[in-house]
């Protein structure tokens, strides 16, 4: 074994709103946390950090707070950002006194100078050497097996927690891509609203992600509507309550986000090129992130669009085995990678 990969950490972040993923040199995915902090009001001092703190929300003492410190794709609290990467970056590296980690961070294509910068600085302050930035559809692509330095064109669609990212890709590069900040948190507040304003019934984030998981669909269900008894807070007299849901009507909830995604993919076909939008009808459009799992969410694209749709068989893991496949062969995507410029 060569003196360098015994001394190298290098590492690829999925740095996601709803979880981070971490992929090592040599060892692959090896840590898939919740984005989630959990501190003392008081002292600042860090109870959790990941699936600990995860269980807290909404859960928690007066004296402490669950935090998700990434919100729409991008950090919107630094400090615990910081924390957050730094601690995961503590479990995956075993040999922590050798040489500090090269690292490949994925972000949203639609993002900031400043936001781009706010996540090389953190990771940096976290305990990288070097920080490289690639974009997540990207970095989605290449974790797929996509050849994307051919000619021709691929459209990849990454649902994730905060963001979702549409983009044509061709020749190493992305020839256009939509950004927006509409995904699987939105789709979570859909619900929290929906059972609010029609039932007066409040629930959490957790809960509601097990609603979207369970019965929510962006298209009719092939088997038949279901059914799921759901456990919150009567919003008037404070105490608790069970209402039963049908996938019915939380298919009615999504309808809005889930209208803002197509609008946005439909956006997207309009400005592809001709020779371009006709490789995506040989092609298809491939469908990555978790947001992709909604039951129908590809029947109902494969409806509006009349194209080929197809839901890669692990879709949570794309973005962060494309990371880890630049690390792996850093000379061939160099052209890919974005260094952020020390201040």
């Amino acid at each position: 074994m060569p003196m360098f990969d015994i001394l190298s950490n290098d590492i690829g972040i999925d740095l996601g709103t709803a979880n981070t993923l971490v992929f090592v040199k040599g060892r692959g995915i090896i840590l898939n946390e919740p984005s989630v902090v959990a501190v003392e009001k008081e002292t600042g001092k860090i109870i959790a950090i990941g699936a600990d703190a995860r269980e807290m929300l909404g859960r928690t003492p007066g004296h402490i707070r669950a935090v998700r410190p990434m919100k729409d794709g991008v950090i919107a609290d630094f400090t615990m950002t910081e924390e957050m990467l730094r601690e995961f970056i503590r479990r995956v590296i075993r040999k922590r006194f050798l040489i500090k980690p090269r690292i490949v961070i994925s972000v949203p294509s639609g993002i900031t100078e400043v936001e781009r910068r706010a996540v090389s600085e953190s990771a940096e302050n976290a305990g990288a050497r070097d920080v490289f930035l690639v974009n997540e559809p990207m970095a989605a692509a290449i974790g797929v097996g996509i050849t994307v330095e051919e000619p021709r064109g691929n459209m990849i669609v990454d649902i994730g927690g905060g963001t979702s990212e549409i983009a044509v890709i061709a020749l190493s590069g992305i020839v256009n891509n939509t950004s927006i900040r509409i995904a699987g948190d939105e789709m979570n507040e859909a619900i929290i609203t929906h059972l609010r304003s029609e039932y007066k019934l409040d629930i959490g984030e957790n809960t509601s992600e097990e609603v979207k998981m369970k019965i929510g669909s962006a298209f009719p269900l092939p088997g038949g509507e279901v059914f799921m008894d759901v456990k919150g807070r009567d919003a008037v007299d404070g105490l608790p309550k069970t209402l039963r849901l049908s996938s019915v009507e939380i298919r009615e909830a999504l309808d809005k986000p889930i209208r803002d995604i197509m609008q946005a993919l439909r956006k997207a076909l309009q400005q592809t090129p001709p020779e371009l939008a006709s490789d995506i009808v040989d092609r298809g459009i491939v469908m990555t992130g978790g947001g992709s799992l909604l039951s129908g969410l590809d029947q109902r694209i494969r409806e509006e669009t009349n194209l080929p749709v197809y839901v890669v068989d692990d879709p949570l893991s794309c973005v962060a085995m494309g990371t880890g496949k630049i690390i792996n062969d850093t000379q061939k995507y160099s052209r890919l990678l974005a260094r952020e410029k020390k201040s």
